[in-house]
């Protein structure tokens, strides 16, 4: 190994040290520890560790079937399959209906009969917010993602872009801890996926909730996330937990110029190649 590799791997053991330093000082918001899962016997979970303090992003990534979403479900208390293991959030188990938890799915699923600001304070008036009051967060949240003056438009009047904005709006508008993202922006152009990213961060630096965001996107999790969670192909196990070590408040945009992005996605991308040839030979 070179001097520059060394120097880099030592480099970034010291910075791995030091995120989990952080870590261990804040409460755990998420744990999960041992999961296994298998469908008609057939392993697509083995042996997954992993402990998310409050308020961190998190990303995982990793190829299609290794387990990312169907963890998501488990801990937002959507799949109830028998698995081995342990999954705690806020220290109690997962549940159905918790209202700890806002999900927000790859597609927008608005309802075609309400306008913009009725889906958007749907989820409030679901959990009885007053209705001023989720009205209000509604509008505000509409305005913080762009569609001020959209607030009567159905999701057919919407672009795609539009509509996931409305989305994230109506995800935020929840007073929930725990948000749960399944490959939100994964269905959008190049574009729209940046300006939504965007908007995300900044949500995001502004409330700095605790985030669990699946994504097949490398470039995407670096951006936005605390943390990359890398998982190997099926059964899907962590083979990499890399902190992002670029400062924040960030800019999705500004973050292309940097060497150090791309820097951490060729590790990533390494790290996620590995994983894959390791699940093949056995």
């Amino acid at each position: 190994m070179g001097m520059a590799n060394v120097h880099a791997l030592s480099k970034f053991t010291a910075v791995t040290e030091a995120a989990a330093k952080v870590q261990a000082t804040r409460e755990i918001a998420i744990e999960v520890r041992d999961l296994e899962l298998a469908f008609d016997g057939r392993t697509v979970i083995g042996g997954v560790s992993l402990t998310i303090p409050q308020g961190q992003f998190v990303s995982i990534v990793g190829p299609s079937g290794c387990g990312k979403t169907t963890m998501l479900n488990l801990l937002a208390g959507l799949v109830s399959a028998p698995h081995g293991g342990t999954l705690r959030l806020g220290g109690s188990a997962p549940r159905l209906g918790d209202s700890r938890i806002a999900y927000m799915l790859a597609r927008d699923s608005l309802l075609p009969w309400r306008t913009a600001l009725g889906n958007a304070e749907y989820g409030m008036q679901i959990r009885g917010v007053a209705p001023k009051e989720r009205q209000a967060r509604a509008r505000d949240l509409l305005q913080r993602v762009g569609l001020a003056g959209f607030e009567d438009s159905y999701p057919k009047h919407l672009s795609h872009g539009m509509r996931q904005r409305c989305a994230l709006a109506r995800t935020f508008a929840l007073d929930a801890p725990y948000l749960m993202m399944d490959e939100p922006f994964g269905a959008l152009d190049a574009q729209t996926k940046l300006t939504l990213e965007e908007l995300l961060v900044e949500l995001w630096q502004q409330e700095q909730r605790t985030v669990l965001f699946i994504t097949h996107d490398l470039a995407e999790a670096i951006a936005i996330s605390d943390r990359v969670i890398v998982m190997s192909a099926r059964p899907g196990r962590i083979v990499a937990d890399l902190p992002i070590d670029l400062p924040r408040p960030r800019s999705v945009r500004e973050l292309q110029k940097e060497p150090h992005f791309h820097e951490l996605y060729a590790r990533i991308w390494t790290t996620l190649e590995q994983g894959w040839r390791h699940s093949d030979e056995h």
